[in-house]
């Protein structure tokens, strides 16, 4: 995964949890940031807003760190600009 694609995504989570950025990691788990089930939900509008994607609500529920958020985000942002490709 791209390393510019990580840096906004830790930015995105420090910027809504008001917290500094350089205690998001990749590695961070949300238990340790103190992100609960409503911070999540304010970072994936967040994110949604960052990429212009659309992440699905179940797909959420099993994110339990920071890495695997990076990965789902990955994940949807390529599908999005393979689909944009195809409707060329």
């Amino acid at each position: 995964m791209s390393d510019e694609l990580v840096q906004r995504v830790l930015k995105v989570i420090a910027t809504s949890k008001r917290i500094p950025p350089e205690t998001v990691t990749i590695d961070s788990e949300f238990l340790q940031l103190g992100i609960d089930s409503m911070d999540a939900v304010e970072i994936l509008f967040a994110l949604e807003n960052e990429f212009d994607i659309t992440i699905p609500d179940d797909e959420v529920r099993s994110v339990r760190n920071v890495r695997q958020m990076c990965e789902g985000v990955e994940k949807l942002v390529a599908a999005k600009s393979a689909e944009t490709k195809a409707g060329q």
